[in-house]
């Protein structure tokens, strides 16, 4: 028997939980003077250990503007979202102009993603896409959340769980510092 595949929330967010990055906060590319090879080793990992991503809409279409076009990715984050599927979910999305891609129905996708589980095959790693992952929390299908938390706090702000959501109970399986201050946190279901 093949074990399920995991779906994983991936998230840049700050001591206060909060993973809008509309303020200014998450900005890697402004942190050019800071050594962050442990936290491009610690991406590739996950790159690795997944065969798709998962995407809402909005994010997908910010995605699918910005990766496609970099031609000097030294990250390689290009060549992994040109290489792997992508499933996005919507309603009101015809042609995904980006090769590898899935549209995903907005209703009932639930029950597609479960399929998608039971399939042999690596982690399905979904980022951004707030509105989508509160959907995911609240059908309980996160089975891994690898939070890279950065040392800020907002106070307001899109948080990634929402007041008057079912919080989870979770597990700490991973604590891992990075030398820019960031912390890699890694949760399971309990």
């Amino acid at each position: 028997m093949t074990a399920m595949r995991d779906l994983v929330v991936t998230e840049n967010i700050t001591l206060d939980g909060v993973i809008d990055a509309s303020e200014g906060w998450f900005s890697p590319a402004e942190d050019g003077d800071v050594d962050q090879s442990d936290v491009i080793a610690a991406l590739r990992e996950q790159s690795e250990a997944a065969d798709a991503v998962l995407f809402g809409r909005v994010t997908f279409e910010e995605m699918r503007g910005y990766w496609p076009r970099q031609t000097d990715d030294t990250t390689g984050v290009t060549d992994y979202l040109n290489r792997v599927t992508k499933y996005v979910v919507s309603s009101t999305l015809g042609d995904p102009r980006w090769e590898g891609t899935v549209v995903l129905p907005g209703d009932g996708f639930e029950d597609e993603l479960r399929d998608l589980k039971a399939r042999p095959g690596r982690d399905i790693v979904t980022t951004g896409s707030i509105t989508l992952v509160h959907s995911l929390i609240a059908a309980g299908l996160v089975d891994e959340y690898r939070l890279f938390q950065y040392p800020v706090v907002l106070g307001r702000g899109t948080r990634l769980f929402a007041e008057g959501t079912r919080i989870p109970s979770l597990r700490l399986v991973e604590t891992r510092p990075f030398r820019s201050g960031l912390v890699l946190l890694r949760y399971r279901p309990a």
